[in-house]
């Protein structure tokens, strides 16, 4: 005879119910963005009562602030090859697996002040280290554009699913990425003074 499991304690209730509710945000702010997303529905989505999410969460904004994320890249100190290296690898696992708490984010940030605000704050600290690691006095610029590829291609894929770039491979995408990648860390500005 085998015996029950366990009945899990309060504890475990809390954490699992909090992790229903994350899980019901997160794909409703990345599917809605923030001011279609309702506490109601997402308790209802999470299969609780919606005085249970203010009760864990507190309000809307606290409920999006804990669902909702911008991942850090893991950037090595290195060579500006290793960087775009390491862009690319990141840029890689998101397109392989959903980053379900960055679209949130991204779906958000044009209409929402606080998830715009959440984005520039996540998205600072990344550029200096992409910058600081790019041998060029145009480096700051170089970063811009190397992190607007990466969210413009995270943002076309899941959020408005155009074309090709919804089915492809990672591997496919990030083949054809990479000569970019590395010109923009790597190459030297061109010469405005060298004529044509």
């Amino acid at each position: 005879m085998t015996d029950p499991s366990p009945k899990p304690t309060r504890a475990q209730q809390r954490r699992r119910s909090e992790e229903s509710i994350l899980a019901a945000a997160r794909r409703m702010f990345a599917d809605l963005g923030y001011d279609r997303t309702t506490i109601r529905a997402v308790a209802k989505t999470a299969g609780v009562d919606p005085g249970l999410v203010m009760h864990y969460f507190g309000s809307k904004d606290e409920l999006f602030a804990r669902a909702a994320s911008l991942p850090t890249d893991e950037l090595p100190a290195g060579s500006a090859e290793q960087l775009a290296e390491a862009l690319l690898a990141s840029l890689a696992g998101r397109l392989d697996s959903e980053p379900v708490g960055s679209l949130a984010v991204l779906r958000s940030m044009l209409t929402n002040a606080d998830a715009a605000e959440r984005y520039r704050a996540a998205g600072e600290p990344q550029l200096s280290k992409i910058s600081a690691a790019i041998p060029a006095a145009d480096a700051d610029l170089r970063a811009g554009l190397l992190s607007a590829i990466v969210h413009g291609v995270i943002i076309e894929r899941y959020l408005l699913r155009l074309g090709r770039l919804a089915d492809a491979s990672p591997e496919q995408i990030i083949d054809l990425l990479r000569p970019c990648f590395q010109l923009l860390a790597t190459a030297p500005p061109p010469d405005p003074h060298r004529p044509g």
